[in-house]
C-alpha cells in the first residue's frame, strides 16, 4: 500500500486538488472534450458533498500531501429494506497509485461509512471493459448478476 496513505472525507479546501481526480474519472468514461461536464454540474456535485441534506458523500485518499484518489456515495431508501442503501456512485485512482492497495482503502472507507450509517449493503457499478477495476472488486465483494438497462430521456 501507498505510504502515509490516509482516507478521510472530503473537505471544501480541497477542491483544487479533488477537481483534476474528478476530471481523471470523467474522461475515462468518455465525459472529456465536447462531452466534458459542464462546469455547473460539477460544481453542483461539489456542493453536494457539503449540504446536510443531501445523501451525498465524498471520500478521499491522501498520500504525502497529495490527493490520489477519490469516491462518491449515495445513501438512499429501498423498497426491500428498512435501512438505507449505500450505491458508491464513484471510485478513482490517478495512475501512479494504481495497484497499490489505494482502490481497496477507499472501498474499505464507504464500507465503513455505510456500517456506521446502519445501512446492510453497499452496492456498485462499473464498465463491462473496465477489467483491471473487476479484479478488485471480485475480491471485496459479489457480482449481484444484474444487468443494467438505462434510457436517456
Amino acid at each position: 500500500m501507498t505510504e502515509d496513505l490516509s482516507i478521510r472525507p472530503v473537505v471544501r479546501g480541497d477542491y483544487e486538488r479533488w477537481l483534476p481526480l474528478w476530471e481523471g474519472y470523467n474522461a475515462f468514461y468518455g465525459r472529456a472534450g465536447e462531452a466534458a461536464l459542464t462546469p455547473d454540474i460539477t460544481l453542483m456535485t461539489w456542493s453536494r458533498f457539503f449540504d446536510a441534506y443531501e445523501p451525498m458523500h465524498a471520500l478521499v485518499a491522501e498520500s504525502k500531501g497529495r490527493l490520489i484518489g477519490l469516491t462518491h456515495y449515495i445513501f438512499h431508501r429501498s423498497t426491500i429494506s428498512i435501512q438505507p442503501n449505500c450505491y458508491l456512485q464513484d471510485l478513482f485512482i490517478n495512475e501512479a497509485a494504481r495497484g497499490k492497495g489505494v482502490g481497496q482503502a477507499l472501498i474499505n472507507g464507504v464500507f465503513d461509512a455505510a456500517r456506521r450509517a446502519g445501512s446492510p449493503r453497499v452496492y456498485w457499478l462499473t464498465h463491462e471493459s473496465n477489467v483491471k477495476a473487476m479484479r478488485l472488486y471480485d475480491q471485496v465483494a459479489q457480482k449481484s448478476g444484474f444487468v443494467m438497462y438505462k434510457m436517456m430521456i
